[in-house]
């Protein structure tokens, strides 16, 4: 297969230029000790960047590129409003490859796959193209290149100078300077300045791909060979036959109730949800793999070919929901008999995103499947940040306390480790439970005071809120009554 290749860019506009050094500045002043909205104010530029190089090249601004970047940006306060860190690495992550693609652009599979990683092979462009506008540029403004530099230093010594002046007239100026600056030290000033060539380069590359993105939706992608009907039917409607027998034994187990079946298995409640769960979550996935490969091979030159393939799809497909329901079923059971864990919560919002790529599949074998590529990341960016905005460590904590309150069963261990952002569910838990949760939190919270504002987020705020009206007891709660080790034994030690 075979791409066009991105077209020469032409020189880079000051601005450009300008806007990515700010990129850089914003970056090593900001992005040093922790993500916040930091990441937001650090995007802003580059894609300003990328957008007056995109606009000096000609390129219109598209409705998807506008969907890409307004959705990459929205997961970027995903890290300015949770404290865990795994949801946030999972929207910054999600916001790159979207970002990626809203430069690049693109609507069937090669362009949106490939673009969402293209920026990753801009920086090494970039680099030559703004050494060759700054040389050109150089040669053009050489005699006005010294009055912008001694302006330059005059502004610094103005503020430097009137901003001392004001922090010693006033002691809340002086608070609000120190609290707005960062802390620079000497041997900070490495980790600045390489922060500062990443932030640049960062928008560099962004301006270069809005300049001359790679035009990955002109790759050609040679159609599969069909395969005769029953080379690829009779796989599949034996495949259909068994996904028929085993969602047959998920009814009869639903409606005939779990003890015969425990009885029968010899297992466990909680051994029989733990034994299906994971095998079922690669079914799943496996599924739509065979869906895949199945379009791509089966034959539709008639009629007949094309009901055929629906028919087979279609039916794997409503299969597979079952399926996808009997995988939740079996986490909500195991979740029942041991609590909610951050892998648990985050494998059950993994099986609920293939059930809904499996609902696209089968509204695009009725509709046609072009807008499937585009459907397929919106619902994952969606799946992301729905999954940073409903607080999964105050989910784990909310069900944990309420399964205390109904068993008397916690995992006060596991709770321990979970981020501020399970703060106000673990302030239900009466005492020593509520002070041994969250001891390790508050050793945590007290450590961070010197936490800048853009390296805040707001489950951190609301915790020291809360705790500071209500702080924990200054005792050894965990030792109170053997808790640690009384509550360890409700853990099932097969699974984190």
């Amino acid at each position: 297969m075979t791409a066009s290749r991105a077209r020469t860019p032409r020189v880079v506009r000051p601005a450009v230029l300008w806007a990515a050094l700010l990129t850089g500045v914003l970056t090593a002043i900001l992005l040093r000790g922790g993500l916040g909205i930091n990441l937001l104010l650090i995007t802003i530029p580059a894609a300003a960047a990328a957008a007056i190089a995109a606009l000096d090249h000609g390129r219109r601004l598209r409705p998807w590129s506008v969907v890409w970047a307004v959705a990459g940006l929205t997961l970027l306060l995903i890290p300015a409003l949770r404290d865990a860190w795994w949801p946030s690495f999972l929207a910054v992550a999600a916001a790159a490859f979207l970002g990626s693609l809203a430069l690049h652009g693109g609507r069937n599979w090669p362009s949106v796959l490939l673009g969402g990683v293209g920026l990753w092979f801009a920086p090494v462009p970039a680099i030559g193209w703004a050494l060759r506008g700054m040389r050109e540029r150089a040669g053009r403004s050489r005699s006005r290149l010294l009055p912008m530099l001694k302006t330059a230093g005059v502004t610094a010594a103005l503020l430097v100078v009137f901003g001392a002046l004001f922090a010693g007239a006033d002691a809340a100026f002086a608070d609000l300077l120190a609290g707005a600056m960062p802390d620079v030290t000497v041997t900070d000033a490495p980790l600045r300045v390489l922060l500062l060539v990443v932030g640049t380069l960062f928008a560099l590359s962004a301006a270069w791909t809005a300049a001359a993105p790679r035009r990955w939706d002109r790759i050609e992608v040679k159609p599969g060979r069909s395969r005769r009907r029953a080379e690829w039917a009779l796989p599949l409607v034996v495949l259909a036959a068994l996904f028929a027998a085993f969602n047959a034994v998920q009814l009869a187990v639903l409606f005939g109730g779990y003890e015969k079946v425990l009885a029968t298995t010899g297992l466990t409640y909680a051994e029989y949800a733990r034994q299906g769960f994971w095998q079922l979550l690669v079914v799943t996935l496996l599924t739509v793999v065979v869906i895949g490969l199945a379009s791509r091979w089966a034959p539709r030159d008639t009629d007949r070919d094309r009901v055929l393939v629906r028919s087979v799809l279609g039916t794997i497909c409503v299969l597979a929901l079952i399926v996808v329901a009997s995988a939740l079923r079996r986490m909500d059971l195991y979740v029942d008999a041991y609590g909610l864990t951050r892998l648990r919560i985050s494998v059950a919002g993994m099986e609920l995103w293939l059930g809904l790529l499996i609902v696209l599949i089968m509204a695009a074998g009725v509709l046609g499947a072009r807008w499937l590529p585009r459907a397929v990341a919106v619902s994952a960016a969606a799946s992301v940040l729905v999954f940073g905005l409903v607080s999964p460590d105050a989910l784990i904590a909310d069900q944990q306390v309420s399964r205390f309150a109904s068993t008397g069963k916690i995992d006060l261990a596991y709770l321990r480790n979970l981020s501020a952002d399970a703060v106000p569910e673990l302030d239900r838990l009466p005492e020593p439970q509520r002070s041994c949760a969250l001891e390790k939190i508050v050793k945590h919270l007290r450590g961070d005071t010197t936490e800048a504002w853009y390296t805040t987020s707001l489950g951190e705020v609301r915790a020291r809120s809360l705790l500071d009206g209500r702080p924990p007891r200054d005792i050894r709660p965990c030792d109170a009554a053997g808790l640690e080790g009384y509550y360890d034994e409700w853990r099932d030690p097969s699974l984190p």
